[in-house]
């Protein structure tokens, strides 16, 4: 790969990496009780919990709420990054990354 190739495909790369940045996946769980959003390239944003759809004597399911919203946020963005970079990864070899 000569080095105008390998400049316009780390261009493309970070290119990608942008738009993973700006792309917001949004997880909800408790009918709403609690909201996880973080990027596509794994960066948490905002985390939100409705006070009135939540027990506060049973923070337990608060907890497992904000677990399974967190982890469902977490393996939906690690899906969509690799998507996003497959075309890229034999080139990132040659690369030598």
């Amino acid at each position: 790969m000569s080095k105008f190739d390998q400049a316009k495909m780390l261009m493309k790369i970070k290119k990608v990496q942008k738009e993973l940045q700006k792309q917001i996946i949004v997880v909800e769980r408790g009918d709403g009780a609690v909201k996880v959003e973080i990027t596509a390239e794994q960066k948490l944003k905002h985390i939100s919990i409705d006070p009135d759809a939540i027990d506060i004597d049973d923070i337990g399911v608060l907890e497992r709420w904000l677990e399974e919203a967190v982890k469902e946020a977490m393996s939906e963005s690690q899906k969509i990054a690799a998507e996003k970079m497959q075309p890229f990864m034999s080139a990132l070899g040659d690369l030598g990354l």
